[in-house]
């Protein structure tokens, strides 16, 4: 039986490691060479990725891949996608050459802005609050001068700070809703740290002002959010239906049935939540590989999905006048100074392959990189479905596990070139192939 374990934060690594293995797995020989397989032969590379996070005990690779030949406001872009899920970046790259033969991708940012809370109560009369907020604001701005004033000299800073009354929603609730620019920057620490300083002016006002109850105020949390609706990236392709004729589909019918498509995910949340993970796919697969949070990117993505209280997609389709177009609105808060950028030798040169960009050149590029996933999604499903082309992409993963080898694998994928290879038609082959039994499927 497993017993709990004090002070395992302080032990060295090593040490760490003879517990994990001792105590977690029945063979610890083989758990510990696993885990120390994945250990960089740079010690001082592999000190830089221990100290990430806490309690390292490995590095959990991921494949990391590119997608050449995105043309993007008219420049030429190849996009580094790390993620472990076939198909994903042969997709994307179709899509990149499919649009640069028709123009490209064209991308504008729509907003910058991040938001922030202090999340408070007040049970007694709050229209002194209310009457001599200019008052508390100046205070709140004082209190954070020092922290902004770096950011200030970039360009950005605290844009707005209001008072939100959201008594409606929950009894004594109260916000300080506080708008920043973060430039380059996605800014969480900054945020973090002025929505502190504020929470501390805020008590100090209440203490103070002779018409408010210092003891009715209750500061709850003081923390940015993750959902950015000011913080918007819009991307989008076009050209004449007449140029979308594919896998003998006719071009009118492939821009109805795609357009047809999207109206059905916006109607039904079930499609919905599929058409939108498959945009992420590619968005965060750049945004892992560009040291960026995937997290807050997902969470936001999705909260914008939902908007209008119903689940839909994140993208739009019109046919208009004989021109076919489609886009993604999304927010999308992300950095290129901070965090990781500039420790992961795989993030900096993620971001000098392309080209160093600043922030809103970095949102360009990953709205994008959802778009053009998207596309080739839509694209299979409404002409020749989508497992046509996922599972030619999957079958080396098959013969991976079947551990066939180089010339096995040239000989079952030559057999199954104009054949959609499901899984027990593959290992069915290997095993006659190898002469050896095939086995039985279970019950």
């Amino acid at each position: 039986m497993k017993q709990p374990i004090k002070g395992f934060s302080k032990l060295s690594k090593a040490a760490k490691l003879e517990w994990l293995v001792n105590n977690n797995f029945k063979d610890a020989n083989d758990a510990r060479s696993i885990f120390t397989a994945y250990w960089h032969e740079d010690k001082a590379l592999q000190k830089r990725h221990d100290e990430f996070i806490e309690n390292t005990m490995s590095n959990y690779y991921m494949p990391y891949g590119v997608a050449p030949n995105f043309q993007i406001n008219g420049k030429l872009y190849t996009i580094p996608m790390a993620i472990e899920e076939s198909s994903v970046v042969a997709a994307a790259a179709k899509s990149a050459a499919f649009w640069m033969a028709r123009g490209g991708f064209k991308t504008s940012v729509l907003g910058t802005q991040k938001i922030g809370h202090v999340h408070f109560m007040y049970s007694s009369d709050a229209s002194a609050l209310k009457e001599d907020f200019s008052s508390l604001e100046q205070q709140l701005r004082d209190a954070t001068a020092e922290l902004t004033a770096n950011m200030e000299a970039r360009g950005g800073g605290i844009t707005s700070i209001r008072l939100v009354d959201a008594t409606d929603r929950l009894d004594d609730y109260y916000q300080l809703e506080v708008i920043f620019e973060t430039c380059d920057s996605m800014g969480a620490n900054f945020i973090n740290s002025n929505l502190e300083e504020m929470a501390k002016s805020l008590e100090k006002f209440a203490q103070n002002h002779e018409r408010l109850d210092a003891n009715a105020l209750e500061v709850v949390m003081r923390i940015l959010s993750n959902y950015t609706p000011n913080c918007i990236v819009r991307a989008s392709v076009s050209c004449p239906v007449e140029e979308l004729a594919s896998e003998g589909v006719s071009a009118e019918e492939f821009a109805r049935k795609f357009k047809q498509a999207i109206a059905i995910a916006n109607a039904e949340p079930y499609r919905a939540t599929t058409h939108n993970k498959g945009i992420m796919n590619g968005i965060d697969a750049v945004i892992i590989a560009t040291g960026n949070d995937f997290r807050a990117v997902e969470a936001a993505c999705h909260t914008h999905a939902a908007r209008s209280g119903r689940y839909k997609s994140l993208t739009g389709c019109d046919v208009e006048d004989g021109v076919f177009t489609f886009w993604i609105e999304i927010p999308l808060s992300l950095g290129v100074v901070g965090g990781l950028t500039k420790l992961h030798p795989l993030v900096v040169k993620s971001l000098e392959m392309l080209g160093n960009p600043n922030a809103e050149e970095l949102m360009g590029i990953v709205a994008v990189s959802g778009l053009a996933q998207n596309f080739a999604a839509l694209r299979a499903l409404v002409t020749t479905g989508i497992q046509k082309g996922h599972m030619k992409m999957h079958l080396m993963n098959i013969l991976t596990q079947l551990e066939a080898t180089p010339e096995e694998k040239i000989h079952v994928a030559n057999y199954f070139k104009d054949k959609v290879p499901h899984h027990r038609e593959v290992v069915n082959y290997f095993c006659e192939l190898r002469g050896i039994p095939v086995p039985k499927v279970g019950r």
